[in-house]
């Protein structure tokens, strides 16, 4: 199974679903499950019980999960693909492989 190549703080965009057009931040990434916490997406009421006095109970909104197949990362303002690119560096003298993650649109280096 491939691991997902979305991160916590990418900006993407909703594809589809209830949402759709919608920007937001990824908050949360499970990669077992592939879901994410975008931010101020997929919100749902919660009911939650008084615990104290200082604690009121009432109806809370807050973001759910959503499939990471749901959505899509921005690069520029516009939604791209992200595509996984090894690259040779020198570390102290060594030669080491390293993982970049590279949009599919531009061919630009993400981080």
């Amino acid at each position: 199974m491939a691991g997902m190549k979305l991160k916590k703080g990418d900006k993407v965009v909703v594809i589809a679903g209830k949402d759709k057009g919608k920007e937001g931040t990824i908050l949360v990434v499970d990669v077992k499950k592939k879901r994410v916490i975008v931010e101020g997406i997929n919100m749902v009421s919660k009911h939650t019980k008084q615990k104290s006095e200082e604690e009121k109970g009432g109806i809370v909104k807050k973001e759910n999960f959503i499939d990471a197949s749901n959505v899509m990362y921005l690069h520029n303002g516009k939604p791209t693909r992200i595509g996984v690119q090894r690259v040779a560096k020198t570390v102290n003298g060594k030669e080491k492989m390293v993982r970049q993650r590279v949009a599919k649109k531009t061919g630009e280096v993400i981080d």
